[in-house]
């Protein structure tokens, strides 16, 4: 029988915590993944954001390439069809995708966060749509990553405080027809891990995310409209010294090979500055050896960039 996501109402997170926590904690301790609703995410705001993302990205190259900035390895603003690709697998990401991050605030002494955001003329509602959605989606990911430290038994916020202006990205990726002359080995999205600490997946507008299992199998992750899919990444990982798992998923191509696909991944970070060395208090819960390495946030990020194609060195 197949895998199913565990589901979860973050509604329950008020009104139930405790078994709110522990199914969730249980869950990114087995496979990384659940399913939430009641996030307060409304539909009609995401329907919103999908269609102003794809009138930018039906847009000719020679405009959306106005607001590609590689000078920042593409972390705000627009990357191109092909440009990335996944840390093990050099061939190209069938896709192309459109980053903002949190506002830039020029008197926010504490912030490490210095990149602007980039917002397309030609779009006049792209700006106020995804700048909503990004305060919902990181209202959300507070909650979750309160819950996250109240499993691990940590102060609450804990890993929330480690997100205080820091470089949260919402991504907008739009996966087009697949070429007829491509790369044999290039797939929508690669086999790979978010490097982040956690992830908030809106419900994309076609199938195709898969989930590797325990036993290197995969199995389709397929719920209804009103559910985020979140997962634990490489950095939760890292910290809790493998206690929550950052799990392998990929992107599939579909069978129709017209057929578009939008999606709108949170990647959840902490502050540059963040000491992501497991803390003695996992290591000891998972067998007293340090299984992962002693990085700082910042470290990691760039190091992952230059993995994916995005930066130099």
């Amino acid at each position: 029988m197949a895998r199913e996501l565990v589901e979860l109402d973050l509604n329950d997170f008020e009104e139930n915590k405790d078994e709110f926590v522990n199914q969730m904690g249980k869950a990114l301790e087995d496979i990384g993944f659940f399913a939430l609703k009641g996030h307060g995410i409304d539909t009609e705001l995401l329907s919103k954001c999908y269609n102003n993302s794809e009138a930018f990205f039906n847009l000719d190259y020679d405009i959306k390439s106005k607001y590609e900035k590689t000078e920042i390895h593409c972390q705000r603003g627009y990357t191109k069809f092909g440009k990335e690709h996944s840390k093990d697998n050099p061939a190209p990401d069938l896709k192309e995708f459109y980053q903002i991050g949190r506002s830039y605030d020029p008197n926010n002494v504490d912030s490490d966060v210095i990149l602007e955001n980039v917002w397309p003329d030609e779009i006049p509602e792209f700006e106020n749509k995804l700048s909503s959605l990004y305060s919902k989606l990181e209202n959300c990911s507070k909650k979750l990553l309160d819950a996250c430290s109240i499993y691990l038994g940590m102060p609450t916020d804990w890993l929330s405080s480690m997100t205080l202006n820091g470089n949260t990205i919402l991504r907008v990726i739009h996966y087009p027809p697949l070429p007829e002359e491509r790369d044999p080995n290039s797939v929508r999205s690669a086999q790979h891990e978010d490097i982040n600490l956690i992830t908030l997946l809106c419900a994309s507008t076609e199938s195709g995310l898969e989930v590797m299992d325990h036993d290197g199998s995969w199995f389709k992750v397929e719920t209804g409209p009103e559910f985020i899919i979140v997962d634990s990444g490489d950095m939760i990982q890292n910290l809790t010294n493998g206690m929550f798992k950052s799990t392998t998923h990929r992107v599939v191509n579909p069978n129709n090979s017209n057929l578009r696909r939008f999606s709108m991944p949170m990647f959840v970070h902490p502050r540059n500055e963040i000491d992501l060395t497991p803390l003695p208090k996992f290591i000891e819960m998972t067998g007293g050896i340090q299984k992962f390495q002693s990085i700082s946030a910042g470290e990691y990020l760039h190091q992952r960039l230059v993995e994916i194609g995005l930066a130099d060195s």
